[in-house]
């Protein structure tokens, strides 16, 4: 069987990262999908704080990227179908693990990607976080009584606070802006508090938990100081749940604090697709139920050409920005 194409498909456009900050939009031939894969029509991509790192150039770092490339949030309408692909079809709207989506097209393989139903109309779907989302949630093994605080109030600790108090926890949020604080209230955290002074917000956490301290604790900051806090703040024999994404050297970690606490610590990345299009299969799920509330949280809005412009929000994180989309069309 043949890959069958929309007979209006013209020329895409994509983002290429040609050095330190500098972006670029080029034209480009949409591919057409071999055995297995299907191609997007992408409508739009979420900007990821991690690819912040890589767009500042670090030694390791390769320019310029390939089209479309450091984007991985895409969701759109299939436009075109290749052989041995079973359920999925022309027009269907979809969201997607690719990893070319700053761009109008991408190629994604049929197993990496999620049918979107119609009761979600137009609503944008950034996939992979909302799934990411999912799977930390999983992992923290948060239950209906427990006492769980989460430290960094952007996108995935806004999305964690929904889900752990959907759950019944009690949540006590953590984070620097005032905006984020007040998003984590509106999320349902029972109590919020700024990330300034290190012992205050621990003797702070002491005051509202009675000595006890958190049952579970969500890092997802990704930073060094997010994470000595949040062992600080785990109890003995509780669970510390890494979410944020070191990816900016080695850390250290407070060994004598771990053993004598006994606490579990999780790394709750993944690496597997098939647990990420789960994740994603759950957030589709969540979201129609309203289990997940993200739609408040897409601040900010740019159109492909002011890629360079979301990236720079994403990392200046102004009063009330949580999210950046990319508009691909």
């Amino acid at each position: 069987m043949l890959a069958t194409r929309h007979q209006e498909t013209q020329m895409g456009r994509a983002a290429v990262v040609r050095a330190p900050g500098v972006v670029e939009i080029q034209q480009f031939e949409p591919p057409m999908p071999g055995r297995g894969e299907v191609r997007i029509r992408l409508e739009g991509c979420g900007v990821c704080a991690s690819n912040l790192v890589p767009w500042s150039g670090p030694d390791w770092m390769k320019f310029p990227t390939e089209p479309g490339g450091l984007g991985h949030e895409g969701w759109g309408i299939i436009d075109a179908v290749g052989p041995d692909v079973v359920g999925l079809h022309h027009g269907m709207r979809v969201a997607a693990l690719s990893y070319h989506a700053y761009a109008t097209h991408d190629i994604a393989n049929a197993e990496a990607v999620v049918p979107l139903p119609e009761a979600l109309g137009d609503t944008p779907f950034p996939g992979e976080p909302l799934g990411c989302a999912i799977n930390i949630f999983k992992r923290s093994m948060i239950t209906r009584g427990k006492t769980v605080a989460i430290i960094g109030i952007g996108f995935l600790g806004a999305l964690l606070t929904q889900l752990a108090a959907a759950e019944g926890a009690r949540v006590i949020a953590v984070s620097r802006r005032p905006s984020s604080l007040a998003l984590a209230a509106r999320s349902g955290a029972e109590t919020t508090i700024a990330m300034d002074d290190h012992w205050q917000i621990i003797e702070r956490v002491k005051e509202v938990t009675e000595g006890a301290l958190c049952d579970c604790v969500i890092e997802a900051v990704g930073k060094q100081w997010p994470l000595d806090l949040a062992a600080e703040l785990t109890r003995e024999r509780g669970r510390l749940v890494v979410a944020g994404y070191h990816q900016d050297g080695p850390r250290q970690v407070n060994m004598q604090l771990w053993n004598w606490r006994g606490i579990d610590v999780i790394n709750a990345h993944e690496r597997d697709a098939a647990v990420y299009i789960s994740g994603m299969r759950e957030a589709v799920a969540a979201v129609g139920s309203g289990r997940l509330k993200p739609a408040e949280l897409y601040t900010h809005r740019f159109p492909l050409q002011k890629l360079n412009e979301a990236l720079d929000m994403t990392r200046d994180r102004a009063s009330g920005f949580v999210k950046a989309l990319v508009m691909c069309q």
